[in-house]
């Protein structure tokens, strides 16, 4: 029998990025359970935010490109925060 091992990460999603959280969940942050080896992209297609939206990735405060997304593997303890792209004057 093969067991599966699970990380414990910190999920953040900032601004209308918030509504992509599970209904009725207060405020922008989920601690989650994921499998060893779930990567930035996984986490995105998962919680169905659109590509072009999750435009500042960062995990741990450092900066993940959009290129390095589908390989980049949570570790355990991470926090993946994601933010829209931001308008402003």
């Amino acid at each position: 029998m093969e067991t599966r091992v699970t990380i414990r990460i910190a999920f953040k999603l900032f601004a209308s990025l918030s509504d992509y959280l599970p209904e009725g969940h207060r405020g922008n942050r989920l601690e989650l359970d994921v499998g060893e080896g779930t990567t930035v992209a996984d986490m995105i297609h998962r919680y169905r935010v659109p590509e072009r939206s999750a435009h500042l990735v960062l995990i741990n405060g450092h900066f993940v490109p959009p290129a390095e997304r589908a390989k980049r593997r949570l570790q355990d303890g991470d926090e993946l925060a994601i933010w829209p792209p931001i308008a402003g004057g």
